[in-house]
């Protein structure tokens, strides 16, 4: 039995972890359209005006296609990966985890560990701060440093990293973090990034807010630099990337 999304917690979720943006982007409409009008520009004004809504509610219509119906949490994009029937799982979430419990039911027999490296003096977002208050973490989740994940060598068949690895902003941090991820995982074992590009679907879908990703080339430098090989890379929308790594010494 699959675990159900309720219809539109997505889209919802942004909406409510990020209300202070489009409260923002009413006032400028709002402020547009006066100014404008009272500079004899009402024309002008509305053009502007019509953009700001326009971009805002493209955000929220792809976000919608992406988090609500484009089927990304009912996982069957991880089908072909191979686990071992009793295997162990890590996932890593930054403050907001919405697949550890999505993860567990789909391979019921493995054994997850959850683990948050949610650091609020480097994630400042406060949607991220209202997203934790609004949901409870997974049972069992361990808080970590990225830099130092609390696992044996060679121990983990698959480590997931969903919508979570951009949050570490500064790139040195982010290949700790990998160089860990390739520490804790077995020879043949795989890591599983999910991520938005910063490219042009994005940038069409969030215009400025595209900044927030990492472009694809900031990824496969880190993979390189931490001697991690991307044996697949697909999308499972126009707007989100997945990468499927593993050891460099493990063959083809």
């Amino acid at each position: 039995m699959e675990i159900m999304r309720q219809p539109f917690q997505g889209v919802w979720n942004i909406v409510r972890f990020n209300w202070h943006f489009y409260l923002f982007a009413a006032a400028t409409i709002g402020f547009v359209i006066a100014t404008f009008s009272y500079l004899d520009l009402t024309a002008i004004g509305i053009v502007i005006s019509t953009l700001i809504l326009a971009g805002t509610l493209i955000s929220l219509l792809v976000s919608f296609y992406v988090y609500d119906i484009s089927g990304i949490y009912r996982l069957k994009w991880m089908d072909n990966l191979i686990i071992p029937a009793n295997g162990t799982l890590v996932n890593f979430s930054a403050g907001f985890d919405e697949t550890s419990a999505l993860i567990q039911h789909k391979f019921p027999a493995t054994r997850l560990s959850a683990f948050d490296f949610y650091d609020p003096t480097k994630n400042t977002e406060v949607s991220i701060r209202r997203a934790r208050k609004a949901y409870p973490s997974f049972p069992g989740t361990k808080k970590i440093e990225a830099s130092s994940i609390q696992m044996e060598d060679n121990s983990a068949d698959a480590a997931f990293v969903i919508f979570a690895a951009h949050e570490i902003r500064k790139e040195v941090q982010r290949d700790m973090f990998f160089l860990e991820l390739k520490r804790i995982i077995k020879s043949e074992g795989k890591i599983v990034v999910t991520e938005h590009l910063r490219d042009i679907p994005n940038f069409v879908a969030y215009t400025i807010g595209f900044f927030h990703f990492m472009p694809l080339s900031s990824w496969r430098r880190t993979f390189k630099k931490c001697e991690l090989r991307v044996v697949e890379e697909f999308k499972i929308t126009p707007f989100v990337s997945t990468f499927i790594l593993q050891k460099n010494a493990v063959a083809s």
